[in-house]
């Protein structure tokens, strides 16, 4: 009797996961199927895909002549704008819980760029960072500072999408405010009287206290970065004065120079600029798997030192 019972909840069960776990065979399991078994092939979506072995993969590791500084780009964002971000975020929630008046106003200011689309608030920084006649550059004047070329130069770039990732941090900063507000005081208290000082309290009791939410941020953003596309590819074409975003291969993308080239803008370009649907493949796979691993390897991490945490 009390198998019975036990079998007929177990099918309850799946009867209630039924919808979600055909969600995620149609949406998830099947594309990325389906997208390992096109990375063999040769396929532009007007013919059938044709087997061709391993040709894809020797290309991407070894013949693409932009694979490598697409690839060194976006370890670059990976390494400077995520940290940056984090940062940034964390300091500006720090500032807000020690906002006595007006606090509720400063949050709405500082969350507010979260919600400017990405294609608007880029175009924005492209004007706002306009060598010749932007403000920025204009302010810098008055002081008598030679603005940098900013978006059209290879080697500003980079560092002005870093400044528009800065802009658009409230999405993680209000998720940091929530866990900074949800730290015990007693804890503050008791680290107070035992005579630590204000970078101990933040070492030993912030950030234990905050780790999990540190770790979903890290992940997310790891995730975010390798997907890096719509910013550089808008302040490239906005820069160029483009009034779309093209995915042909020229010598363009990622202009200047291919500072702004990524990962993500070179299998836009190669599956839907070239029509090489089974080389973009093998790059969506290369970075579905990486993707993976720095996750796995960040919860690895995670779990390591939860004893600690919760000790």
């Amino acid at each position: 009797m009390a198998s019975a019972i036990r079998r007929r909840r177990t099918v309850t069960a799946y009867l209630f996961c039924t919808p979600a776990l055909l969600g995620m065979l149609v949406f998830f399991v099947f594309p990325l199927v389906m997208t390992v078994y096109y990375s063999f092939t040769s396929f532009d979506l007007s013919n059938a895909p044709r087997w061709n072995d391993f040709a894809n993969w020797k290309f991407l590791f070894g013949q693409d002549p932009l694979i490598g500084k697409a690839a060194l780009n976006t370890l670059w964002f990976v390494a400077i704008l995520v940290p940056v971000r984090i940062a940034g975020a964390m300091l500006v929630a720090w500032a807000l819980t020690r906002a006595r008046r007006a606090s509720g106003a400063l949050r709405t200011v500082y969350y507010l760029p979260a919600l400017v689309p990405p294609v608007a608030s880029t175009i924005a920084f492209v004007f706002l960072l306009n060598p010749a006649t932007g403000p920025v550059n204009r302010l810098l004047a008055a002081f008598g500072i030679h603005g940098p070329g900013w978006f059209t130069d290879p080697a500003w770039a980079k560092p002005a999408l870093v400044l528009l990732g800065l802009w658009v941090l409230g999405d993680i900063m209000v998720i940091f405010l929530a866990a900074l507000l949800d730290v015990p005081t007693e804890q503050y208290e008791a680290a107070e009287l035992d005579g630590a000082n204000g970078v101990q309290r933040f070492w030993y009791i912030t950030l234990p206290n905050m780790a999990p939410v540190l770790v979903f941020a890290l992940i997310t953003g790891i995730i975010a970065a390798l997907q890096y596309f719509t910013e550089p590819a808008v302040a490239s074409a906005t820069a160029m004065g483009k009034s779309s975003v093209g995915a042909g291969t020229s010598t363009l993308l990622g202009w200047p120079d291919e500072s702004t080239l990524t990962y993500g803008q070179l299998l836009y370009s190669k599956a839907f600029g070239a029509n090489l649907f089974g080389y973009a493949s093998a790059m969506a796979v290369v970075l579905f798997v990486v993707a993976g691993l720095a996750t796995a390897v960040l919860l690895r991490r995670f779990r390591s030192l939860t004893p600690e945490v919760a000790s």
